[in-house]
């Protein structure tokens, strides 16, 4: 997908189905949600990016829930960069290693400490990329997501899901507080921002205002 000069690749990782992003704009790039775990999947990754030659700055995590740092000790280790998140996400990470044992990740190497913390409405810049923070919790307590105005992308995690949202039984998890986080942050944006999901197809804002069942609950 090509919109202006940023360009998303996507990667289906691990038997959740995770979506990993590497976006990227000339060479600069960024790995968000890095969930492989296989070494096919770990390979994958990283002939993409040297196919491309592409600079990885820094790698994102939308939440730390397991499905979305399978690949975060292999991704800072083979980059040497920088792990960001939300500090509030760090009592999610902190539950990862049990969730491998629990759901049969029994090669999970356990995600480094992240280094750098982000807030709401934060700009983070690498290189050509930039990106807003959008604080959105409700499936996970500090859940985050990336939004790029000019290129009207937002890559949300696992807040909003073409048709669906993220779940809200999970440790740190509320509905009452997703359905705040969807109405005011996710909705507000403009229709045309085009989201990306850590999980299922790509889908726009305007079309989830208008058929998503969360106007349910």
């Amino acid at each position: 997908f090509m919109f202006n000069s940023m360009i998303i690749q996507t990667f289906t990782f691990n038997g959740f189905q995770e979506n990993t992003s590497v976006v990227y704009s000339g060479k600069d790039a960024v790995i968000v949600d890095p969930g492989c775990y296989e070494r096919f999947e770990q390979q994958a990754l990283l002939d993409f990016i040297q196919s491309n030659e592409l600079k990885v700055h820094a790698i994102l995590n939308t939440h730390c829930h397991l499905d979305h740092v399978l690949g975060n000790a292999f991704c800072v280790d083979q980059f040497q960069v920088n792990l960001i998140t939300h500090k509030e996400e760090l009592f999610t990470l902190s539950l990862a290693e049990r969730s491998a044992q629990m759901y049969g990740f029994p090669a999970f190497v356990n995600s480094p400490e992240p280094t750098v913390f982000v807030e709401d409405n934060q700009i983070i810049r690498f290189g050509e990329l930039e990106f807003k923070i959008i604080f959105a919790p409700g499936h996970s307590i500090g859940h985050i997501a990336f939004y790029n105005e000019a290129n009207a992308v937002l890559i949300g995690g696992d807040i909003l899901f073409k048709g669906s949202f993220g779940r809200t039984d999970l440790p740190g998890g509320s509905m009452e507080v997703l359905k705040k986080s969807i109405h005011e942050r996710m909705f507000t944006l403009p229709e045309n921002t085009i989201v990306y999901p850590g999980h299922g197809p790509t889908t726009t804002i305007g079309e989830e205002k208008r058929s998503n069942y969360i106007w349910q609950f």
